[in-house]
């Protein structure tokens, strides 16, 4: 049987170094990693994970948890971006993943738990943070590697990485501003989500500095489905006096709107202009071509798993929160043929 004593002999470098190659240790050269990796390959040798878990009191594998209700994930673009971010730089790192997820707020905490008293994972990383969210206090009190896709308010030390969401709102609604637009309202999320209270937050600043009118039955607020934009719609142009545009939480809703404009005999954007976010692939092929906010849905991903890795490796993090930039993609959705020829 080939040891880790063989494969340092024939690499001409010290068991130790092996070992740190195995568990891509950050301070091993290229050179050294794929000349170890190689004679690895060539002598047939794989490293008893189990054995080197037992030793090292690590696992080498971290933990997400996945969004509720489990629906979102699988009908929501966001997250399949932001799960190949993850797992690109986890892969990459050496780290498996172990990805859960729950029926219930109680529910998550249980499976939390069990991940974290088990020793399962090294870490985990968490897609999203409702308002004082007790999953933040328990990793946090626990003392629990972990890295928020999002932003905490009442833990603004935790390892976070996320955009500037009240900036990314606030230009969604300025540009509609500068199209023209008086009267804008806006699709939200579930209201306990800070990721909802933070793009409404931009979209309430940039109307309050173009003194336009914020109208409460302007807001709707509903899930990241959708059929949530569909129900919008229903709401939204039954009222008295209407919305000439719409800042939409999210592309996923915003289908969901064009499709009960679409119903309802109104047309975009000469009828009704809209802004979303996340600019998914789809976006850019829906008629009309939607404009969208792009967060980097990738890199938020893949610099969570970063910047976690980091952590558990004992290194320093140098930002926090980690900050991805966003950029607004101008379609048709937001410009109006009039304007367009003017």
């Amino acid at each position: 049987m080939v040891t880790i004593k063989d494969i340092a002999r024939l690499a001409g470098v010290s068991p130790s170094t092996v070992s740190r190659v195995v568990s891509n240790h950050p301070r091993i050269s290229e050179e050294t990693s794929r000349k170890v990796k190689r004679i690895m390959d060539e002598q047939g040798y794989h490293p008893n994970v189990m054995a080197k878990s037992l030793v090292s009191k690590t696992t080498h594998t971290l933990g997400i948890l996945l969004p509720r209700p489990a629906e979102e994930l699988f009908r929501n673009d966001f997250f399949g971006e932001v799960l190949r971010g993850i797992v690109t730089q986890a892969t990459r790192m050496g780290y498996d993943l172990l990805m859960t997820t729950a029926t219930s707020e109680q529910d998550e905490l249980g499976t939390i738990s069990r991940l974290v008293r088990g020793r399962r994972v090294d870490g985990i990383v968490l897609l999203s943070s409702r308002r004082d969210d007790p999953l933040i206090a328990y990793l946090n009190e626990e003392q629990f590697p972990f890295v928020l896709i999002g932003r905490s308010e009442s833990h603004p030390d935790i390892l976070m990485v996320d955009n500037d969401n009240v900036r990314a709102a606030y230009d969604a609604a300025s540009h509609l501003i500068a199209q023209g637009h008086e009267r804008i309202g806006f699709v939200s999320g579930p209201n306990n989500l800070t990721l909802s209270h933070d793009r409404l937050r931009g979209y309430e600043q940039a109307l309050a500095e173009a003194s336009l009118p914020k109208r409460p039955e302007w807001i709707v607020e509903g899930e990241f489905l959708q059929e949530s934009g569909f129900r919008a719609m229903s709401l939204v142009m039954s009222l008295p006096e209407r919305p000439t545009a719409l800042v939409v939480i999210d592309d996923n809703v915003a289908f969901g709107v064009l499709r009960g404009l679409a119903e309802l005999g109104y047309g975009v954007p000469d009828d009704i202009c809209l802004v979303s976010f996340n600019n998914i692939p789809l976006s850019e092929l829906a008629s009309p071509p939607i404009s969208s906010v792009d967060i980097g849905t990738y890199q938020l991903g893949y610099s969570a798993v970063q910047s976690l890795l980091h952590l558990l490796q004992g290194e320093r993090i140098h930002h926090n929160p980690i900050v991805i930039p966003h950029r607004l993609i101008v379609r048709e959705s937001s410009i109006q043929q009039a304007r367009k020829r003017s």
